[in-house]
Order: C-alpha cells, then structure tokens, then sequence
C-alpha cells in the first residue's frame, strides 16, 4: 500500500479536502518484557508504516474507517463499544483517551492501510494508535506532546482492548529517529538517543507466521508474576515498587518465599535490564559484537525463564548461533510466535537467509516470512 493509492481510494468514499500522515513500527533491538517493570527498553522505529488519509468530518459524530489492506470498514458514533473489528477497538480507544483528556473529538473519515506485517513482533497496533493519534492532535490543534500521545496509545489498549502493555511500543512509533535507538526509562520517562550504525552487519527479520494466540493472556500472567514478586520482596524493602529496584542478590532473600515460577520471571526481568545497561555501553563504541553476545543471552532467558518462546523462533535462534557471521539474533516482541531479529554481516545475509530459512522448512513444511529492515523516523505527516 502507498499514499498515492490511499488518497485515491479515499477520494472515492469521501468529499473534501484531507491530509496524510504515517507511523512506523518498531523493532526493539534488547529489552523484552521491561517496560511494564519500569526497566529500560532500546527500541528503533523502522521503515515499515501504516499511513492514513484523513479529514475531519465536523458536521456529525460519525466515525468512519477504512482499512484498506484487510477490505474492511466501520461507520460508528464516537462513543459506541460495540464494532465489528478487533482494529477498530484500537482507534475507539485513541479517541476514548483523548476525550478522557479533555479533547473534544468530532467525527472523522478515514482510510489507512500499510506494510507493517500484522502478528509479527513490529508492532502494528501501535502504529496504528500512533498515526490516529498524532493526526487528530494536529487537525485538531489539540497542542498534545509525543509523550501524551503515546501514553494515550498505551491506555487505549489497557482500556479498550485488554492487554495491559507497556509504553515502549507507542514511544517508539512517535519519538524514532532514523540511525538512532531509543534508550527509554520506563520508570521517568527520560530518554536518550543511541546512535546505531551498524556498518557492515544488517538486520534480518524471520517470521514464523506462527499465530500470537496466547500472547494476550499469556502476557497478562507474566505481569501478574512480576508483580507477585514485587510484593514479596517489598513486604521487606519498602523501598521496592518494580522490578527495576531489585537485585540478583535481594531476589535471591525471598527464594523460598515465592514460586519458582515467579522466580524465573523476576531472574530473567532483573538479568534483562542489566543486559540493556551493557547493550548501550557497547552501541556507544560501536561494539556490535557484544551487542549480539547479549541478544544470544536474552533468548536463553525468554525461552527458558520467562517462557514465552515457542520452538519455531528457538529453531531460528539455534541455527544463527551456528551460523559463521550471524552475532547476534533473538526472538522479539510478546512472544508464542512473530519473528526473530538476528544481526548478520551484510555480506553473509542473502546465504544465511536462504540457508535459515531451508532449515525451518525441513522442520515445519514452509518457510517463515523475511523482512529487512533500517531504522526510520517516527509519526509525521506526509501531506
């Protein structure tokens, strides 16, 4: 999908003068499941969007959507709850929290469409709340800055759809820089750009095509865990309220006080945000082979402490550590399936392509989805 065929297919279904804007998915190069634990997270917003064609409809309170990519459409009032899409739950939720705010929000028509794949790890859902977002903000001179547009992201999806994410995913979707990642503090919400310049490696995506079916519940259990385990230990260290307050040595106190299951999710949480630390350490000299040494590390611990993995993205992950020029790959995103994000040398990546993708198809009769991808900048307008 591009702009000129969503103004075209715009133009068809409505009258009147509109405007255009994009927000990128993102890929988050280390720090998986640390954001809602007020840790660190190092995303970059990537050169695959959702753009979306818009004007503001002021003579009704009628919503209506297009997404073009899927051949679906709504026409609903601004405070219905009832839809006939799982997507249309995320833009009733952005225009939810804005009125929540204070905003007032008329009728609107829309087409959107886009080539961030769906179901894969990069985030297309908040994009989506990106672009819808940073768009009415602007017709509407609402005068919001990113970080209330991303909060707003964020809470449309705790609200409205039912999984209680953290903020990276929409941080990252409005704050991108291109060739820079963002080190964000889940805790303060300070950030810092980290340049990226990967020179002579690329960065590979593999998806498994593997449905995230369980992620949403599954998600929801390993918050609940971490949280669990919080408890715990503040019953003691009153000074406690995440995750991020909590060292290997402390969580080992409370040991026999909490499940194991409860463990493993603290140890890799508490593992993960150190292993962040070093990442931007090592990106800051351009050292990009630590960088990979601990992406390796952290799926060990989303496979076997925090469990989220499946064995499609563990297949991948396994034939990239034996592969002579891949540094560094991981599964990325919720988990139970998407892609894995691999640093290759860029003059091995067609053949470890190929070759990884041979080896997924000899174990599970197809071969996953690839995508390369560079760092972008995030939510703009076009037009």
């Amino acid at each position: 999908m591009n702009t000129e065929q969503l103004t075209k297919d715009f133009k068809t279904r409505f009258k009147g003068d509109y405007a255009v804007f994009s927000a990128p998915g993102r890929i988050n190069i280390i720090g998986e499941h640390t954001d809602y634990n007020n840790g660190f997270v190092l995303p970059g917003a990537i050169d695959k969007t959702i753009e979306l064609v818009i004007r503001i409809n002021h003579n009704s309170n009628i919503i209506n959507v297009v997404a073009n990519d899927l051949n679906e459409e709504e026409s609903i009032t601004i405070d219905t709850t009832q839809t006939n899409y799982h997507w249309t739950k995320y833009i009733l939720g952005v225009v939810g929290e804005l009125k929540k705010l204070g905003c007032n929000i008329p009728g609107f028509d829309s087409v959107f469409g886009g080539n961030v794949p769906l179901g894969s790890g990069m985030s297309s859902s908040a994009a989506l709340e990106s672009v819808f977002g940073f768009a009415l903000n602007e017709l509407l001179g609402l005068n919001l800055n990113r970080f209330q547009l991303a909060k707003v992201g964020q809470m449309a999806e705790h609200h409205y759809v039912g999984v209680r994410c953290g903020i990276m995913d929409q941080f990252a979707s409005l704050f991108g820089e291109e060739d820079k990642l963002v080190k964000l503090d889940c805790r303060s919400l300070e950030y810092e750009m980290i340049p990226f310049h990967p020179d002579k490696y690329s960065i590979v995506l593999l998806d498994t095509k593997v449905s995230h079916s369980l992620a949403s519940s599954e998600y929801n259990k390993r918050r609940a865990s971490c949280e669990k385990g919080v408890s715990i230990i503040a019953a003691k260290y009153n000074q406690v309220k995440s995750l991020r307050d909590v060292s290997i040595d402390m969580l080992e106190e409370f040991i026999d006080e909490m499940s194991i299951e409860t463990y493993k999710r603290c140890l890799y949480v508490i593992g993960e945000i150190d292993r962040l630390q070093k990442a931007c350490e090592a990106l800051n000299i351009n050292d990009f082979s630590t960088v990979g040494r601990l992406m390796y590390e952290t799926h060990d611990g989303l496979q076997l402490l925090y469990e989220v993995s499946c064995k499609e993205l563990d297949v991948l992950v396994q034939f990239a550590k034996g592969y002579n020029g891949a540094i560094g790959s991981r599964m990325m995103g919720g988990g139970f399936g998407g892609c894995t994000i691999s640093l290759v040398e860029a003059v091995k990546k067609q053949y470890f392509i190929k070759q990884s993708s041979l080896k997924f198809k000899s174990e599970f009769g197809y071969l996953p989805v690839v995508h390369e991808v560079k760092i972008a900048d995030g939510a703009k307008r076009i037009l």
